[in-house]
């Protein structure tokens, strides 16, 4: 697991949490239906007995950049790269998932060494996440966590440790070795991927032979059953009451070392990095509540 981490500098605060980052805290502001997001499609391969997921991934990708403008988050062009892919692959595997599940990923990579972050609910279609690229542990090897909640069900993760830089084939292993199924990711340009994933009697020799190439034909080639339609936005509902709850214990323990003399503090949201301005007046009354 990635341990937690609390940093204080001057009068800002980052404190992600990305194996924790999946309820505990207040409730967060709402999606908004009317707001545009992405389609992802699964579809049934007749046949073959594969499960194919597709989405055009430039609208949530627009989204991710706007997110990091709007809250001064600079990041560099290869970490940028990795996260997009991330969150292609984490997409492609939430369409194909229940839709009670609340998942969170953070995929630590030695090389560049940063960790990705990613969550979603997917009855709100609700997806963000964030880049962490300071501080980040040495560890053995590049390791891929998983973490799921379905109501009324103990929290389930996994790890699974993987090689190279990209998150794509890294899901593939995450399939292979933690699924215990075949899963195919595949770029096939212009921001759209797809994923092709084994079901029971699975023509898995076709499968593994399948090439990005291939996919753009496969609605004249093979039988192709539409299963569902999901729509994916970049969401995650951070407000003052989470910000709150996330300082109160370092105020209670030393305010004046949180809060360096002022009497405002900066915190960033552990799940996306949004920027939060909290006062010393508001978290001694979030403090008195508690």
């Amino acid at each position: 697991m990635i341990p937690s981490r609390t940093e204080e500098s001057g009068r800002g605060v980052d404190k992600p949490a990305p194996g924790h980052s999946i309820g505990g805290m207040s409730e967060s502001a709402p999606v908004n239906p009317a707001d545009a997001g992405i389609e992802a499609q699964t579809h049934f391969v007749r046949h073959r007995n594969v499960l194919l997921a597709r989405a055009n991934l430039t609208d949530l990708f627009v989204d991710f950049h706007l997110h990091l403008a709007d809250h001064r988050i600079e990041v560099t062009e290869t970490h940028g790269t990795l996260f997009k892919r991330a969150l292609a692959a984490f997409v492609l595997h939430q369409v194909s998932r229940p839709w009670n599940e609340m998942t969170a990923w953070t995929l630590h990579f030695q090389e560049p060494r940063v960790n990705v972050f990613l969550t979603s609910d997917n009855e709100t279609g609700a997806i963000t996440g964030r880049i962490f690229d300071e501080h980040v542990k040495d560890m053995p090897e590049n390791l891929f966590f998983a973490d799921v909640v379905v109501p009324r069900k103990p929290k389930r993760r996994s790890m699974v440790p993987f090689a190279g830089a990209d998150p794509l084939a890294a899901l593939e292993t995450f399939y292979a070795q933690s699924e215990q199924r075949v899963g195919r990711v595949f770029d096939l340009g212009g921001d759209r991927f797809a994923l092709a994933a084994e079901h029971p009697d699975c023509d898995v020799a076709w499968l593994r032979g399948l090439a990005a190439g291939d996919l753009s034909a496969l609605d004249a080639t093979e039988t192709l059953a539409l299963l569902e339609k999901r729509i994916y936005r970049w969401h995650c509902g951070c407000n003052q009451a989470r910000m709150l709850e996330v300082l109160a214990p370092t105020f209670k323990a030393d305010p004046e070392d949180l809060f360096g003399g002022g009497e405002t503090v900066e915190i960033r949201c552990p799940r996306c990095g949004a920027r939060h301005t909290v006062t010393r007046e508001a978290l001694e009354a979030e403090v008195a509540r508690g």
